[in-house]
C-alpha cells in the first residue's frame, strides 16, 4: 500500500428500515445487495468498508443467512471491514447519552459474534453529526467513521485539505473522521467509471499519498430507480471494478482500518452541528428552502457561487420536530418510555422484560419515519405505525415489571410532548389515550396495547417545496435514465396537482367546529371551510377525576362562536379492563333564537382506504364502501370502520342523531420512485344543527370502542343481526 499514489476508500452503507415491506427488502437483496457481491468477489485486489443497518442484518439473518456467511469469509479475508453504529439506526442526536451508547454497543457484540468481525469504526446514520456525540461513540468503543466533506467545509477547511482523515476530540476522548467526497457521490454510479477514474488521476497529481472517501448507500447500485439496469445489466459496475484494477499502480483500495494504520491524520478540527448538503436543505422551513432555492437558481451561473456555496451551511436536523409535528410526537413518545424505562432500571428492575423492553425501545428509534426529504420519511404511514408499534411493546414490557395484572388504570399529567403545556394521558390494561387541553383539548394518541396500533398515526397535508413541479407538471426524468434521486422528477400518478390540500392544523380527534350552516362538505374535506368559533385550537381547561377502577379527562372551553360567548365541556372516561371510550360533550349558553353548526372531528389512521377487506359499516354492519369513501350521512347515530386484513374495528356511537360525513386524507409526497399519492388517514365528522334546551344547553354522548384482535368481529354482509351495544 505504501507504494500506492493515492488511496481509495470505497464505504458501502447498506440500509432498510424497521417497518419496512418485507417485499421490498427482499427485492432489494436481489437487485442491490446479492449482485453486487457477485461483481466485487471475483476483484481480489479490490477492498472496501460495509456498513449493514441492524434492521436489515437481522433480516438478512433470518432470512438469507448464508449472504452473512459471504460477508464473514470476505472479513476473514481482510477483503471486506465491517463497521457498525447504532443498532437500530437511530438518528443519534436525538436520542439520550444512555441510548447512543447502548445501540452502538448493543450491535457491535452482534457483529462480531455473527461475521466474526472486529467492530473499529461506525456509520453515522444519515451523516447527523453534533458536537457531544464525539465522547459517547468513543466510551463506546468507536475509533473512526465517515463524515460528508461538507461537514468539514462548514468547519472552515478548505476542500483541498480534505483528501485524508483528522481527529475530533470532545472531553477528552478522540474519534478519527474521515470526510466522504460529494463529488464522488454524485459521479458514482452516475458518471461513466472513467469520468471518476480521472477525476482522481487529477487529484493524484495535486495530492500524492492523500485518502480519498467515497460513502453513500448501497441502495443506489440497483434498488433506486432505473439503477439496476445501469449498474448491471449495462455493466456499469464490472466496468468500474475493472478501471480500478487497472489503474491500480497509483489508485489502490484500502479500507478505513488500513487507512488509520497507515496513514496520519491531517490535522484536528471541530465540527459545528450538521448533516450532508442535502438533509440541511430539507430541514428547512418550506419557505426558507424556497427562498433557498430561488436564490440558488439565480446565483447558479455566477462564478463566484461555488466559493459563496461553501459558506452556507444549511439547517439543522432537530427542526423536523418542528417543520413537522408528527415527527415531534413519536420522538415525544420514545422519550416517555426511554425515560420510564431508565427510571425501573434506577429502581432495580431487570431481568427478560426489561432487556425487551430495551430492544423495542431501540427499535423505535429508527431514523427513517423521523424526517423527509428526498424518501418518502415521515410521509410512509407503515414506517410511522412501525414506531408507535414498537414503542406500545416496550410500555407493555415494563408494565410486566411492575406486575401489572387484570384490570387497571390509571390517569397522570405532564409535559409529554416538551412545548411548554401539561398534557393528561389515560392508560389501562388494554388502551391509552394522550390529550393535548393547550391546544384544541384534542385527543392526539390513541393506543391499542392488544394489537400495538396508534390509530391517531396521523398525518397532515402541508405545503412542500417540491409541490410546484406538481403544479408545473413537467417531468424531467425519462424512464430508463439512471440519475440522482435528488435529480428525479417523476408523477407516480396522473393528475397529482388535483390533491394538493392543505391541513389548518393536525388530523387529530374530538376536535371541535362550528361551521356555516349550509358549509360545503367538499371545503371541509379540502381543508377550506371557515371556522366560526374559537374551540378547534383554544385552550381548554384540564382537570383529571379518579374512582376506584375509573379514570376521567374532563376538558372546559369559555370561548365564543360568531361572537356569541359560549362554554364547551368535553368528558372522556376510561375504566379498568375497557377498550372504550365514554365521551360526553355539553355546550352551555346557547341563546334561545341560534342555531349554531357543530361538528366534531375523528381521524383513524392505520387503516388504509381502497380495499375491499377494509369498510365503512353502518349499524346493522351493513358495509357502505371503502375506508376513503366519501359520505354524506342523515340521521346517523353509528359507524364502524372495520379492517378484515388486521382485524381492527373501530365503532363509534352517538345518542343524538346526526349528519355524518366521512373523506380520506390523502398527502401529495415524495420519495425515491417519485411522487405518489399516499393515503393517511379517515375523517369521520357528525355534525348537528343544535339548539339549546330551556337552559340555553345541548349535550350528547358517544362511545368509541376498539375491537381488535380476540374481539373482533368479521363484518355482516345482511341487514338482520343488529350490532349489541358496547
Amino acid at each position: 500500500m505504501s507504494n500506492a499514489h493515492i488511496n481509495l476508500c470505497l464505504v458501502i452503507h447498506n440500509h432498510q428500515p424497521i417497518g419496512n415491506f418485507d417485499g421490498v427488502m427482499e427485492q432489494a437483496f436481489i437487485d442491490s445487495y446479492v449482485p453486487f457481491l457477485d461483481v466485487f468477489e471475483p476483484f481480489e485486489n479490490l477492498k472496501l468498508t460495509l456498513h449493514l443497518s441492524g434492521p436489515l442484518a437481522l433480516w438478512l439473518n433470518e432470512n438469507h443467512g448464508e449472504y452473512l456467511d459471504r460477508i464473514s469469509r470476505l472479513v476473514e479475508e481482510r477483503r471486506i471491514e465491517v463497521i457498525g453504529g447504532p443498532k437500530y439506526e437511530p438518528i443519534l442526536a436525538m436520542l439520550p447519552t444512555r441510548d447512543r451508547m447502548g445501540q452502538i454497543q448493543s450491535y457491535t457484540e452482534w457483529l462480531s459474534r455473527r461475521l466474526q468481525a472486529q467492530v473499529r469504526g461506525m456509520w453515522v446514520p444519515e451523516r447527523v453529526w453534533e458536537s457531544s456525540m464525539t465522547a459517547d461513540l468513543s466510551r463506546s468503543g468507536v475509533a473512526y467513521t465517515v463524515l460528508d466533506d461538507f461537514h468539514f467545509q462548514n468547519a472552515g477547511l478548505p476542500s483541498e485539505e480534505l483528501y485524508g482523515y483528522y481527529i475530533t476530540e470532545d472531553q477528552g476522548r478522540m474519534l478519527r473522521v474521515f470526510p466522504g467526497s460529494e463529488r464522488l457521490r454524485y459521479l458514482i454510479p452516475f458518471a461513466e467509471p472513467h469520468e471518476t477514474i480521472n477525476y482522481l488521476r487529477e487529484k493524484s497529481e495535486q495530492y500524492p499519498g492523500a485518502v480519498f472517501t467515497f460513502g453513500d448507500d448501497g441502495e443506489k447500485f440497483g434498488t433506486w430507480p432505473d439503477t439496476k439496469e445501469h449498474v448491471y445489466g449495462n455493466g456499469w459496475l464490472q466496468r468500474f471494478f475493472e478501471a480500478l484494477n487497472e489503474n491500480s499502480e497509483w489508485l489502490k483500495t484500502c479500507t478505513l482500518e488500513e487507512a488509520v494504520n497507515s496513514t496520519p491524520p491531517i490535522g484536528k478540527v471541530f465540527f459545528p452541528d450538521s448533516s450532508y448538503r442535502e438533509m440541511t436543505e430539507w430541514s428547512y422551513p418550506v419557505s426558507r428552502q424556497q427562498e433557498f432555492h430561488d436564490m440558488e437558481h439565480r446565483l447558479a451561473g455566477h462564478s463566484e457561487w461555488p466559493s459563496i456555496r461553501s459558506f452556507i451551511s444549511g439547517g439543522f436536523w432537530r427542526n423536523f420536530k418542528i417543520k413537522y409535528t408528527e415527527t415531534s410526537e413519536m420522538y415525544s413518545r420514545m422519550m416517555f418510555i426511554s425515560n420510564w424505562l431508565e427510571q425501573a432500571t434506577q429502581e432495580g428492575r431487570s431481568g427478560q422484560w426489561i432487556d425487551a423492553a430495551r430492544d423495542y425501545l431501540y427499535r423505535g428509534q429508527c431514523n427513517c419515519a423521523y424526517w423527509h426529504g428526498a424518501f418518502g420519511g415521515v410521509y410512509l404511514p407503515h414506517l410511522r405505525n412501525a414506531i408507535y408499534e414498537n414503542l406500545i411493546e416496550a410500555e407493555k414490557c415494563i408494565d410486566q415489571t411492575y406486575g401489572r395484572t387484570g384490570a387497571w388504570a390509571e390517569a397522570s399529567a405532564d409535559d409529554f410532548n416538551f412545548d411548554g403545556y401539561p398534557e393528561i394521558r389515560l392508560a389501562n390494561d388494554q388502551m391509552v389515550a394522550w390529550f393535548t387541553p393547550s391546544r384544541g383539548g384534542w385527543l392526539y394518541e390513541l393506543d391499542s396495547k392488544s394489537i400495538c396500533q396508534n390509530f391517531l398515526a396521523t398525518m397532515r397535508r402541508r405545503p412542500e417545496v417540491y409541490h410546484d413541479k406538481i403544479t408545473a407538471g413537467q417531468q424531467e426524468h425519462s424512464e430508463g435514465d439512471a440519475a440522482s434521486i435528488h435529480d428525479r422528477v417523476v408523477f407516480k400518478q396522473d393528475n397529482l396537482d388535483q390533491f394538493l390540500h392543505y391541513d389548518q392544523r393536525p388530523r387529530k380527534s374530538l376536535i371541535d367546529h362550528f361551521w356555516d350552516e349550509d358549509v360545503d362538505p367538499v371545503a371541509v374535506a379540502n381543508g377550506e371551510a371557515m371556522e366560526r368559533g374559537d374551540f378547534a385550537d383554544g385552550v381548554y381547561h384540564g382537570k383529571i377525576r379518579r374512582k376506584e377502577n375509573r379514570i376521567q379527562v374532563h376538558l372546559t372551553r369559555s370561548g365564543n362562536v360568531w361572537g356569541i360567548p359560549l362554554q364547551l365541556t368535553k368528558a372522556v372516561t376510561l375504566n379498568a379492563g375497557s377498550d372504550e371510550l365514554d365521551i360526553v360533550y355539553v355546550i352551555e349558553g346557547i341563546p334561545e333564537d341560534r342555531v349554531f353548526h357543530f361538528g366534531i372531528e375523528f381521524n383513524f389512521a392505520a387503516m388504509p382506504a381502497d380495499h375491499d377487506d377494509r369498510q365503512f359499516l353502518d349499524s346493522s354492519d351493513k358495509p357502505l364502501g371503502h375506508l376513503g369513501t366519501r359520505l354524506d350521512l342523515q340521521a346517523a347515530t353509528q359507524l364502524s370502520l372495520h379492517d378484515e386484513w388486521l382485524r381492527i374495528a373501530a365503532r363509534l356511537k352517538w345518542d343524538q342523531p346526526s349528519g355524518l360525513w366521512t373523506f380520506p386524507i390523502a398527502s401529495v409526497s415524495q420519495s425515491e420512485a417519485g411522487f405518489e399519492l399516499i393515503h393517511q388517514s379517515t375523517v369521520v365528522q357528525p355534525h348537528w344543527k343544535i339548539q339549546g334546551d330551556q337552559d340555553g344547553k345541548w349535550s350528547t354522548r358517544m362511545t368509541l370502542k376498539l375491537d381488535c384482535a380476540d374481539n373482533f368481529r368479521p363484518a355482516r354482509t345482511n341487514e338482520i343481526e343488529m350490532i349489541e351495544s358496547p
